[in-house]
């Protein structure tokens, strides 16, 4: 699966810098312009899944970047200042922007937001979503319910979130890093031993149906991977 291409347009080395090891250490596929035409120009030479768009730019400010964005593109946009007037949310909002982050900001929360709107406005198949079947598993997400060899499973709503990836990509490993982006809804507070405590009881519960087999299994130092 080709990764999520994130452009960030930003004049502050320091600030891009920063910013740009975090999108890259979370798996995206990053770059950054310092001047608002190259800016420009990058998104129209290799459009990128999500813009972050600082709002004071040389060359070309961040509402005009947008502006012409706009005329052609629903693009996905972060706007990125340190204006935090009303009248710029609002023109900011006017022209299409899907959500901002004022600075000084902290670069764990700007990647939480870029997670969030991709997860908002990436279409879903309804197939794929709301219902997924494997040997074992059952999972109904529009009723929220969860059956494995049959039986139904009393899960709570982030142990079924976390089940529910888990048996979407069988044999993926996927790290404590990506399941808690399931299950912290943009809560920086969370952290990385919420999964293990809510992976767990999910385990427990799946034991009791089936104690001789272990569908959800432990990957030392990564993460857990459906063995189904």
């Amino acid at each position: 699966m080709d990764q999520t291409k994130i452009l960030l347009i930003e004049d502050e080395p320091d600030l891009a810098e920063v910013l740009l090891d975090y999108l890259l250490r979370d798996g995206f596929d990053a770059a950054v312009e310092a001047d608002g035409v190259e800016g420009l120009a990058h998104i129209r030479r290799s459009p990128p899944d999500l813009l972050l768009l600082d709002l004071m730019l040389p060359g070309l400010d961040g509402l005009s970047i947008l502006r012409e964005v706009r005329k052609t593109s629903d693009l996905p946009v972060i706007m990125v200042t340190a204006r935090v007037e009303e009248i710029d949310r609002l023109l900011g909002l006017e022209l299409g922007a899907d959500d901002y982050v004022c600075k000084p900001y902290s670069p764990r929360e700007v990647v939480a937001r870029v997670k969030t709107v991709l997860r908002r406005l990436r279409p879903r198949d309804q197939g794929a979503a709301d219902a997924i079947q494997a040997p074992l598993v059952e999972i109904d997400a529009e009723r929220w319910q969860a059956r494995f060899m049959g039986l139904s499973l009393a899960l709570t709503p982030k142990e079924f979130l976390l089940l529910q990836a888990l048996v979407s990509r069988p044999g993926r490993v996927f790290s404590r890093a990506n399941l808690l982006d399931l299950i912290a809804e943009g809560n920086l507070d969370v952290s990385e031993r919420a999964v293990d405590s809510h992976m767990k009881n999910l385990r427990k519960k799946l034991s009791r149906v089936e104690p001789e087999r272990e569908i959800v299994r432990s990957v030392y130092g990564v993460g857990f991977v459906f063995d189904g």
